[in-house]
């Protein structure tokens, strides 16, 4: 028996665009509802602490809501708030820290920083520098399918362009599909690795199968026609293989245009997504570590050097630690192309801290960890002992379970903290907290 409908205010919200429905019973997740709308919804979902709910009708609507601009946004799962002003999207992405540094860590700041984001006119779209898109050959439709994964299932949106991947990527969903069909092994290429440079852009094609020299010829052939370049890769990184580039000597970069600066990277290299806000959380982390020219600092997990140079253009030393061999080397071609001579790189895996790390000075440490956190980092924090701390984090989660560490157990003050708004239209919460010794 189907579930009746249902009529409620939208109490709160969810960052991921989940509206929460007064009711006298459970919680109810209502997906597309919005704080103060009334709205009709039916439980599809039913949990232990609360229901999932379809949005049937918006009675009233919220003066936040507005038309979505993409018109697969209903049915993809590569946005969730497209339909909330973006204003709207950052006070709930803020929210969103607040309780869970509250809920998680039992901490809160003394200070907190205004957004972090690139307030130019429509820079909220065609951001996206680096993403992996699926294909997938649907047989009822006789074609590829390119493009991101449903909201509610697996399979892949028919879609023609997206309105947050950056040109060229963004109108060559459907020429990429064309490409795909026409190769022997279509059906044998479920990915496309997407990097796009200052300078050029590169797409790797996944394979699960080797192609012949027609398919080769046909990829040559679309990277000459789009200006792109053509990699594929077969296995593991060790099989990237570069089929065309107008000038394969010149690789990918991305600028800091302020500080003068140019890094190099490969196209499977992590870069963070918005290069626009990256530019100015890297400025506002230079901001916030305060530094100072007799200061040594230790930049941990710091990939291809994105915070380590500029650091080092203002300090006595630097160190950069990352576990990639292969990034470690990025970093100091990159610390050689923009004329640093005071930054050193050392291989190392950050979830097993050395004892040797004990002999660095450390005025100020810097941390930029995947999702997982900097939880070994944060337990021997002692090693480095640096009186402030910054923090930039890609997941709220992590961030406040380490802040629980430095701040009720190792006696630190979070002095500040705020979120940096580098994935517009989605739940994806970036974020950077200041700590600093008592």
């Amino acid at each position: 028996m189907s579930p009746e409908s249902e009529v409620a205010e939208i109490v709160s919200s969810t960052h991921e665009g989940k509206g929460i429905a007064s009711t006298d019973g459970k919680k109810v997740f209502v997906k597309g509802a919005i704080i103060g709308e009334r709205v009709r919804f039916r439980r599809r979902k039913k949990r232990r602490n609360y229901d999932e709910a379809e949005l049937e009708e918006i009675i009233r609507a919220s003066n936040s809501r507005i038309e979505p601009q993409c018109d697969f946004f209903n049915l993809c799962g590569g946005c969730s708030l497209q339909h909330i002003d973006i204003d709207e999207q950052r006070a709930l992405k803020e929210n969103y820290l607040k309780e869970s540094l509250i809920r998680i860590g039992s901490v809160k700041p003394k200070i907190w920083l205004n957004p972090i984001f690139d307030n130019d006119k429509g820079s909220e779209w065609n951001y996206r520098r680096k993403a992996r898109i699926a294909v997938k050959y649907v047989k009822k439709k006789a074609r590829v399918l390119v493009g991101f994964r449903e909201k509610f299932a697996p399979f892949v949106v028919d879609m023609n362009r997206c309105d947050v991947l950056k040109h060229p990527i963004n109108n060559l969903i459907t020429p990429l599909s064309e490409l795909i069909s026409s190769l022997s092994i279509y059906n044998y290429l479920p990915q496309i690795e997407v990097a796009v440079g200052d300078n050029q852009t590169e797409l790797i094609f996944r394979l699960l199968k080797d192609p012949d020299e027609k398919d080769k010829i046909k990829l040559i052939k679309f990277g000459k026609k789009y200006e792109i370049r053509i990699s594929i890769q077969r296995g593991g990184p060790d099989s990237l293989e570069l089929l065309y580039a107008s000038d394969p000597s010149i690789s990918l970069y991305y600028s800091h245009k302020q500080l003068n600066i140019k890094n190099e990277f490969k196209p499977t290299d992590f870069i963070q997504v918005n290069g626009n806000v990256n530019e100015l959380m890297v400025m506002k982390v230079l901001d916030l570590l305060d530094l100072k020219e007799n200061h040594e600092v230790v930049d941990l997990f710091c990939g291809i050097g994105n915070f380590t140079i500029p650091i080092a253009q203002r300090v006595k030393k630097v160190i950069g630690i990352e576990y990639s061999e292969d990034l470690v080397d990025r970093a100091r071609k990159n610390s050689s192309i923009n004329n640093i001579h005071n930054a050193d790189f050392i291989c190392e895996d950050l979830e097993s801290v050395s004892k040797k790390w004990e002999d660095l000075n450390c005025d100020r440490l810097l941390l930029d960890p995947s999702r997982n956190g900097a939880s070994e980092v944060i337990k021997n924090i002692r090693m480095f002992s640096p009186n402030k701390i910054v923090y930039v984090s890609c997941h709220p989660g992590t961030l406040a379970r380490d802040s629980d560490l430095l701040v009720n157990q190792f006696g630190y003050v979070m002095s500040s903290a705020g979120i940096i708004d580098m994935f517009p239209h989605t739940s994806h919460v970036e974020s950077v907290a200041v700590f600093d010794r008592e």
